[in-house]
């Protein structure tokens, strides 16, 4: 028997952003010994749009787009972008298994110790969190610390029907001060650093200017320099 088939194509774009997305529904009925076959439907989900901490200002103020923050607790605290909604995609593992005591126990003595990184697990409802708060046909743009936290949570949203999704490349390290009205004890782009790490940061910097103001007395008073090197105490 003959067979009837249809096809629809819609292309759409945004140049300003660099976003676009690819809508494609193919409609294709046959009919075999009398059996008509179901219909079938193909479609080509939208693309993360990435952008730079500036393109993302004027995403939120002149496109209406909510801004989602899913890094963990603590650095949401730190700092955050005012008026954000926050779901981390990540949260604290306080789970009392052997396995996880003893993974715990090492995290906290290293990167928990030097970098402040609390110990997480994958937050297994992440997304209904957000379906819970937001409709999937919201103007979606997800922050995190670096950028790698945001493109996951993208992924996730947009398996579950969000279309408008974009994220900050490079994430809120590469946000300069005043781009954002931002709450918190620090600024955006600090809001990943804290442990003993900052701390040796602020030693090595300290460091560095007493190793180049000594360079330059050298070099500009050499006799002076000679002279309080003769005072020192030899061993």
């Amino acid at each position: 028997m003959a067979g009837i088939a249809t096809c629809a194509l819609t292309l759409s774009s945004r140049s300003n952003f660099g976003t676009s997305w690819l809508e494609f529904d193919t409609h294709h009925r046959r009919t075999i010994r009398g059996k008509p076959k179901r219909w079938r439907n193909f479609g080509i989900r939208a693309e993360v749009n990435f952008v730079n901490p500036d393109e993302a200002k004027k995403l939120v103020t002149d496109e209406g787009y909510a801004v989602l923050d899913v890094r963990d607790k603590t650095q949401y605290e730190r700092a955050h972008i005012k008026s954000c909604y926050h779901v981390p995609l990540f949260i604290e593992n306080q789970d009392n298994d052997f396995g996880t005591i003893i993974k715990r126990t090492v995290h906290n003595n290293f990167s928990g110790l030097f970098f402040g990184l609390p110990f997480t697990k994958l937050n297994d409802k992440f997304v209904d969190s957000v379906q819970s708060q937001l409709s999937p046909q919201s103007k979606l743009l997800i922050v995190c610390q670096e950028g790698l936290r945001s493109t996951a949570a993208a992924t996730k949203l947009e398996a579950a029907g969000f279309k408008n999704v974009a994220c900050v490349t490079s994430g809120l390290q590469s946000v300069k001060p005043g781009t954002f009205d931002s709450e918190g004890s620090t600024e955006l782009q600090d809001a990943g650093k804290a442990g003993l790490i900052t701390i040796q940061g602020k030693i090595s910097a300290v460091l560095g200017t007493v190793l180049i103001c000594a360079y330059l007395f050298i070099t500009f008073f050499p006799d002076q320099a000679e002279k309080l090197l003769q005072l020192a105490p030899s061993s």
